[in-house]
């Protein structure tokens, strides 16, 4: 490991009497460092889908465009699964960072690069530093979080891309403006990122331990289940790699239903959001600035859809995840339909707000339920496996199989892909119905 990459040393216990304030007063830190850290690398991600308009009127075909995005979230999936491990070993103060800073220079070098093989390499690359933004922030909030409060915490935090994904279409429209081209569409939240970096290097801390604290459960007497009752913590330390791979993931068809599942989640979110204005543009004959305000719509529709969803699978479904999923994806099939068939502007605009209300609920609800469905020692493994399926095959077809069907066949061919992938999503909810563990052996 790099050396300024290594988790922070611990430091002399803070007196008693500091603990409570200092804790208070790190929690909240730590908390916006990693919401607004994670929130800036949306910035520098969500660039290209603003910018297929431009790319497809400089010459790129459809089929391209959908390339390009496919090359960023093919590397962003398996660097999420293979970082993941690498961060869990890092001080996520520096690891954030990092990730963030070059990503911004990527994005940077994009408007001075016209060719597609050009870009082609640099949204590989970039896919992968993205990869660096999710596990630092999740171990920031799993120390600085206890067992009983996490839930809540991370769906709060889980709304920072969505906000960052809606802010990027005035940070574009400005950025345009400034620098008199679509370079600035790059520019301006390249810029952005790289002070939301500093700002990370500034705030970030690592676990509480490094600045004088004890661990999260000793502060709130909040210990999981699997710590208390030693047995388990036992059990826990005798698995190997293998083990959790084999015997609890692989085999574990339950976790194949829902890693298929988010397939085609990922397919009908990403084939819709990275789709959406250049299909307003070009077929909705929406301006440019209603086509990002829709964008807009999508992303910000989904930060109150996100936290009621997995505020009713806690209240009213005791914990299963898979009924909202399903009701979520009936709801979305009746949203693109709407979406492709309206002619009326603002119908079109309510129906892809509808539908990011709705998207991102089955995204949130299939990584707990990866973590409900096998022991918490084997937890990353399959929240991973899971978002790699997601990654990896769900964003390939919303990427370069839609932009392969809409440039041979036309749009009505990419929308009935969307509907039939948002069928089969509720179909792999719907077999999982009543799966719920916890705590397992």
């Amino acid at each position: 490991m790099i050396g300024f990459l290594k988790p922070a040393k611990f430091v002399t216990p803070l007196p008693e009497s500091q603990i409570d304030p200092s804790y208070r007063r790190y929690r909240l830190q730590l908390f916006l460092t990693a919401y607004l850290g994670y929130m800036a690398y949306y910035f520098v991600r969500s660039t290209l889908a603003l910018a297929k308009p431009y790319f497809l009127k400089d010459g790129f075909t459809m089929a391209q465009v959908g390339y390009l995005g496919s090359a960023l979230a093919v590397t962003y999936g398996l660097s999420k699964f293979i970082m993941g491990n690498v961060s869990d070993r890092s001080n996520p103060r520096y690891f954030l960072a990092l990730g963030l800073f070059l990503s911004a220079l990527v994005n940077l070098l994009v408007p001075g690069t016209l060719s597609f093989s050009g870009l082609f390499l640099l949204m590989l690359m970039n896919g992968w530093v993205q990869g660096m933004g999710w596990p630092p922030c999740g171990r920031i909030m799993t120390h600085w979080f206890s067992d009983s409060e996490r839930g809540t915490k991370m769906s709060i935090w889980n709304t920072a891309h969505n906000v960052g994904a809606g802010l990027l279409p005035l940070i574009v429209a400005i950025g345009v403006w400034v620098f008199g081209s679509w370079s600035g569409l790059f520019y301006l939240p390249a810029i952005c990122a790289i002070v939301f970096s500093i700002l990370v290097l500034i705030f970030g801390r690592d676990v509480p331990q490094s600045v004088g604290l004890p661990p999260i459960e000793v502060y709130r007497n909040d210990y999981p289940l699997a710590e208390v009752e030693h047995d388990l913590v036992d059990r826990e330390q005798e698995m190997t790699s293998k083990q959790i791979l084999f015997d609890y993931v692989l085999n574990n068809k339950n976790v194949w239903f829902m890693a298929i599942a988010n397939v085609f989640v990922y397919c009908v979110r990403y084939g819709v959001l990275n789709w959406a204005p250049t299909y307003l543009s070009k077929v909705k004959h929406f301006s440019n600035v209603y086509s990002n305000m829709g964008f807009a719509f999508f992303e910000l529709a989904a930060i109150p859809g996100t936290i009621i969803i997995g505020w009713l699978s806690d209240k009213y479904f005791a914990g299963r995840r898979s009924p909202l999923g399903f009701l979520s994806m009936i709801i979305i099939f009746l949203g693109l339909v709407v979406y492709w068939q309206s002619s009326n502007h603002w119908v079109t605009v309510i129906s892809l707000g509808v539908i990011g209300f709705s998207i991102y609920g089955p995204v949130m609800l299939i990584g707990v339920a990866a973590l409900d469905l096998v022991p918490k020692k084997a937890g990353g493994t399959a929240a991973g496996f899971t978002g790699l399926f997601g990654y990896f095959f769900g964003t390939m077809g919303a990427e370069a199989l839609m932009g392969y069907l809409v440039q041979n066949y036309g749009w009505d061919s990419g929308f009935i892909m969307l509907i039939a992938s948002s069928v089969l999503a509720a179909f792999f909810f719907a077999i999982t119905w009543n799966i719920h563990k916890r705590n397992v052996l």
